[in-house]
């Protein structure tokens, strides 16, 4: 009988022990978010907001090209952060706000750092909630992403991690965490006049005029998700944990017996499918709040999105400020459940258990700056 192998197998994230209110960890991806990055994002998502999508039709508001779209940006920023932070988490618990203050474009170099706020152990001590802060640094290490969320994450230590914690020591003076102020006034750089641009060019809908407060939008068009595409996305964009691309994991030590979407991709789609109605003349992602993830998403699983318009706000002639809640379903449409009574834009995992909307998988707040075509 041979003796057994000699190996190392290290682990990463952590567990609720390592994770010290104060501790920055700079994350190792560096990532260069080139042309062929972004289409290939792109591809999975049908986003019909022009400004990410056309050069043209940026350079109109005075930007040099087209900014990369927020759920992209995004996106890197929550995947980059699960290395160090949430590989060993178990859900997903919300996003506390996602602020977005500077454009980022094609061709910059980002890298990420993250600051624990706070990691407590929940009702019954057996996992913990960490309350994470993460920014995504450009070239210059000036944010272009802002994202505070809330992880449920395993108790005790990670043994199998290797060396210490690398702590992030380039910001001594805490620039990078004071407050949520963004860097850039988007109003501003997007300027007053538009001339070159009329209400139907392109000829989408979702300007200012047609987003009235109360008005509920059940987006008609759904979306399947593919069995290898969450996991193409996810590698892509540097998501780490085994939850979303190893299905021996899911099947032997995982919280759901399949490989999970990840929640930035469920997000994603949904702001899509939601764009046709709301987002064609969308200029800016200010800032995303109240977002939770009450149910989970699987390969072959349909995404149906719904939104409901809470409050306009006038900026100048030609820039307003709308805030919506958008929705995601799984495998049900919305018009049935708004068919069938059911409160919809109220926060789920607020509600009582027997009260909760089984397909239901994400939701959120989003202020956005909008063109107004009134003048």
């Amino acid at each position: 009988m041979k003796a057994p192998a000699s190996y190392t197998e290290h682990d990463y994230g952590r567990c609720l022990d390592d994770l010290a209110p104060g501790d920055e960890y700079r994350h190792p991806f560096e990532v260069t978010v080139d042309a062929g990055l972004i289409g290939t994002y792109s591809a999975s998502f049908m986003d019909a907001c022009p400004m990410w999508s056309s050069d043209r039709y940026a350079r109109a508001y005075h930007l040099p090209s087209r900014p990369v779209s927020p759920h992209l940006a995004f996106n890197l920023a929550l995947s980059m952060s699960v290395h160090d932070v949430s590989q060993q988490g178990v859900a997903h618990m919300a996003y506390v706000h996602v602020r977005f203050p500077k454009p980022l474009y094609a061709g910059t170099t980002v890298n990420a750092v993250s600051r624990v706020i706070s990691a407590r152990p929940s009702s019954g001590l057996s996992r913990g909630v960490v309350h994470i802060h993460t920014v995504l640094l450009d070239d210059h290490h000036e944010r272009v992403v802002d994202l505070e969320r809330l992880a449920l994450v395993k108790p005790g230590r990670l043994t199998a991690r290797p060396g210490s914690p690398q702590l992030h020591a380039g910001d001594p003076q805490g620039k990078l965490w004071m407050g949520h102020l963004p860097s850039v006034e988007m109003a501003t750089v997007l300027g007053n006049t538009v001339p070159s641009l009329t209400r139907f060019d392109p000829p989408l809908f979702g300007c200012f005029e047609d987003l009235i407060p109360g008005k509920v939008f059940a987006h008609a068009v759904g979306r399947t998700i593919g069995d290898s595409e969450p996991m193409q996305l996810a590698t892509l964009l540097r998501n780490t944990h085994p939850m979303h691309v190893d299905e021996l994991h899911c099947r032997t030590d995982g919280p759901t017996p399949t490989r999970m979407v990840y929640g930035g991709l469920v997000m994603a789609w949904v702001v899509s499918l939601a764009s046709i109605d709301v987002g064609g003349h969308l200029l800016w992602d200010v800032v995303w709040r109240e977002g939770a993830h009450p149910g989970w998403v699987a390969a072959g699983d349909t995404l149906y999105a719904a939104t409901k318009v809470l409050d306009a706000e006038i900026v100048n002639d030609y820039l307003g400020l709308v805030k919506v809640r958008h929705v995601g379903c799984k495998n049900v449409r919305p018009a049935q459940l708004l068919d069938e009574g059911a409160d919809l834009f109220s926060p789920e995992l607020a509600k009582p258990a027997e009260s909760r909307i089984a397909g239901k998988v994400f939701e959120i707040t989003r202020t956005i700056l909008v063109r107004r075509f009134g003048k």
